[in-house]
């Protein structure tokens, strides 16, 4: 297979991966928020996010990770130079980072299959964006390579992300005085 094809493939799953993510959490927000409702609704929608939920983590996200990281490291063999460079020690360290995101996400979906709500949904909303986070740093590491200025956009970025989450914090605590 040639290394166009696979970073293809690649790309297309890690798309696929990110979707799943993006929407597993959302899935979480809504079934969390669902908590809420009366005992008649709660327990209909509650069966409901719980199909949506499996189904999505195992035939959509698992599957499309594994073949992320399948023609990733299939790209990493047929171009072992790759390894030798920083910027692909950084996009590998944010694939880790972006994994344990990923195991994280499996924990909070069996607590919730066994009705265990230990995230707020606000709390959940916040961790949905660390996978865009990660996303827009994997891109953009990717498409700078050796230019110096990905570390500044890289660290910028983040700083702008803690910045807003912040902000978001303080006005929340104002709006609920």
């Amino acid at each position: 297979m040639s290394y166009t094809v696979l970073k293809a493939l690649h790309i297309i799953f890690m798309v696929s991966w990110f979707a799943g993510l993006f929407y597993i959490v959302r899935l979480f927000i809504y079934h969390t928020e669902a908590q809420e409702k009366n005992e008649q609704e709660r327990t209909i929608l509650s069966a409901q996010f719980k199909i949506m939920e499996r189904k999505l983590w195992w035939i959509i996200t698992t599957p499309a990770m594994i073949l992320t990281v399948v023609f990733g490291t299939w790209m990493l063999i047929k171009n072992p130079a790759l390894l030798k460079v920083g910027w692909m020690h950084i996009k590998l360290t944010f694939i880790v980072l972006l994994l344990s995101y990923h195991f994280i996400c499996q924990k909070l979906m069996k607590k919730l299959e066994r009705n265990e709500f230990s995230w707020s949904s606000n709390q959940l909303r916040l961790w949905n964006e660390v996978a865009t986070l990660a996303l827009v740093a994997i891109v953009f590491l990717v498409i700078m390579k050796n230019s110096l200025n990905w570390i500044y956009g890289t660290v910028g970025f983040f700083a702008t992300a803690v910045a807003l989450m912040i902000g978001i914090k303080i006005y929340k605590r104002y709006r609920n005085k």
